[in-house]
């Protein structure tokens, strides 16, 4: 392949960025000249170096950590090493809002503006950070910004903010809450520099009722030490993995078929169906994805299994592995949850040193590992296919179906994808049986549900209960709302679910009960909003939210959320064309429109929160 690159090289930390990924560059010299490169022209790589394109987003990551943002220089230089067209890198480079193509400080604030921490002050605190900071992404000694952030899956302890520092030894880390201002700004002026820290937050401190005996899901949250596999095994660790190799792939499959298992995501495709179309697959390799790109406004369940268990991750994932034919695993984590990622490479790393993963686990013949692949702010690839377009090195766009991923995904491969939550129900159903996962909850709805308690709500926090509970018990659960206030309205399933009014709090927990009622219970989300809180505000942010997160790749989606936040404006501000009907009218045009002709789910439920609040009254005069 030809490549037409710049005259300006790569920087020496530029070049140790890409190196650090892909090694150091081999080249060809012929009498003190590279006999590939000529006056800004390459030709050399072929086929060997585009087979690691897959590495492209951890290399642009690496160099985003390395110097702050990603120079046209460093991105010929990539393009030379994977012999990738420039249009590319830049393609995917400028697809996701960690990453940024224009200079920016090395010190960056990302303080959530979304709706849960909204809810928290998240407002007066960036009120706070611009007089100390100054403009969003507007600081002239280029050392220290900030910016607004999306939902950072902090929802229980907003208002939340990330702190990135790049440089040699690049360090991240979570504030949450953050108790003001001044000392958001003095983590990011004067915090560590070091890679990693000891400074995490407890899991168990999101689980308010860490320790009750009918936990199951999040039984170990706070009481074995995350990153001990010793501890993990003392508390019945890897007995389920034994037993599904006594049982064999087909026990496996027929155990989660009897289970009614289907996913936690918001599809509810049944797991043990997935299992074994993958299973079936005559071509090889097959692959495993785990989705933990949660990154649904309102969403952190997933944050606190892996951050507080994850062994139980790790070998969910093994017994997939072994069940379906996947001799490989790849965990696609949000970029915004380092202590998680940080958690699960030292989990992983004492798996395999102790024979749980790698060529030959527990001696059983069977080769299984886990690789952990970072997202970069692109609320999209949560969508299954867009995830494979991110890991494949390509921009996280969603690929029309059929073909579907069990039988062409990851690769062209067939894959099995499933969420942190869904992988983590299926130990308890090897040890004890599909029937007893069964026998909680009803219909499609069977075993425990996480749902994330969040917004005006006096306990925020992840809570385990069985499918059919009541939506009032869960708030009750939860502590009912903050301070006593009147409630206004729930938030089911986040920005992508809808709103139910405080006369619906008799609804059952349920797939097909929230279907019936016209909402869903998406990831789990149940977010409180009070009395106090501006509800076609809120709706303006969900409606940005969608405009930032769609790829752009189809019209409906593309101009809808555009058509749909402009028309929302005009009804906040009074400056209707015509009257408020007229455009009511119009935004249901423009919901329907998405939902019936966008590609993915994005698009499809972009309207969904703006509809049901619309009918709650929210632009009622």
């Amino acid at each position: 392949m030809d490549l037409r690159l710049g005259n300006v090289a790569a920087t020496p930390a530029e070049r140790q960025a890409v190196e650090s990924v892909l090694g150091p560059a081999v080249s060809r010299w012929e009498g003190g000249v590279r006999a590939d490169e000529t006056e800004g022209h390459v030709a050399h790589g072929g086929h060997e170096a585009r087979a690691r394109r897959h590495l492209l987003l951890p290399i642009l990551q690496a160099l985003q950590q390395r110097v702050g943002w990603i120079s046209e220089a460093a991105m010929d230089h990539v393009s030379e090493r994977l012999t990738v067209p420039p249009a590319d890198v830049y393609g995917v480079a400028t697809f996701y809002g960690l990453l940024s193509v224009e200079p920016r400080a090395p010190r960056v604030l990302h303080v959530c503006d979304d709706i849960a921490c909204r809810c928290a002050g998240a407002e007066e605190l960036i009120e706070g950070v611009e007089k100390l900071l100054g403009p969003e992404n507007g600081d002239d000694s280029q050392e220290v910004t900030w910016l607004r952030s999306p939902c950072l899956g902090q929802c229980d302890r907003a208002p939340a903010a990330l702190v990135t520092v790049a440089g040699a030894k690049p360090h991240e880390e979570v504030l949450a809450p953050v108790p003001g201002a001044d000392h958001a700004v003095a983590r990011i002026t004067h915090g560590p520099e070091v890679e990693g820290s000891e400074d995490w937050v407890d899991p168990a401190a999101t689980v308010p009722e860490a320790g009750a005996p009918q936990l199951r899901l999040l039984g170990r949250v706070g009481h074995v030490s995350p990153t001990s596999l010793d501890d993990y095994r003392g508390q019945g660790g890897y007995a389920a993995l034994r037993r599904a190799i006594e049982l064999g792939p087909e026990g496996v499959i027929r155990e989660l078929k009897d289970s009614g298992l289907v996913g936690r995501g918001g599809a509810a495709f049944p797991t043990g169906v997935k299992w074994e179309a993958v299973a079936h697959q005559a071509v090889r390799p097959h692959y495993l994805v785990c989705n933990a790109d949660e990154s649904e406004p309102g969403t952190f369940k997933d944050r606190v299994i892996m951050e507080g268990d994850p062994f139980a991750l790790i070998e969910a994932m093994t017994i997939a592995g072994f069940t379906t034919g996947c001799e490989r695993g790849f965990i696609y984590l949000r970029g915004e949850y380092p202590q998680a990622k940080a958690t699960l490479e030292e989990a992983i790393k004492e798996a395999r040193a102790r024979g749980m993963l790698g060529r030959d686990v527990l001696g059983h013949g069977f080769e299984f590992s886990i690789s952990i692949r970072r997202g970069a702010g692109a609320y999209i690839c949560g969508e299954e296919t867009a995830l494979f377009n991110s890991l494949e090195g390509f921009r996280g766009e969603p690929r029309s179906k059929p073909p579907f991923p069990v039988a062409v995904g990851l690769f062209g491969k067939p894959t099995v994808v499933n969420n942190v939550e869904t992988l983590v129900n299926v130990p308890e159903i090897v040890l004890f049986g599909g029937a007893a996962f069964a026998s909680a909850g009803s219909g499609v709805s069977t075993g425990t549900r996480l749902f994330c308690l969040s917004g005006c709500v006096e306990k925020p926090g992840v809570y385990e209960v069985p499918y059919g509970t009541k939506l009032h018990t869960v708030i009750e659960m939860a502590g009912g709302v903050a301070g006593g206030r009147e409630l206004q309205a729930v938030l089911l399933g986040g920005a992508a679910g809808g709103f139910v009014g405080p006369d619906e709090l008799d609804l059952e927990l349920t797939i097909e009960a929230a279907r019936e009622a016209g909402a869903t219970l998406g990831s789990g989300v149940v977010m409180l909003i009070d009395d106090r809180v501006d509800l076609p505000r809120m709706l303006m942010r969900i409606a940005g939210f969608f405009r930032d997160e769609s790829c752009g790749q189809c019209v409906p989606c593309r101009v809808g959320t555009v058509r749909q936040e402009e028309a929302l404006a005009r009804l906040i501000s009074g400056d209707t064309r015509g009257t408020v009907e007229d455009e009511l009218s119009l935004l249901d045009e423009v919901g329907a429109c998405m939902k019936d002709a966008s590609i993915c789910g994005l698009g499809q439920t972009a309207y969904g929160a703006v509809s049901s609040a619309i009918k709650l009254g929210a632009f009622s005069r």
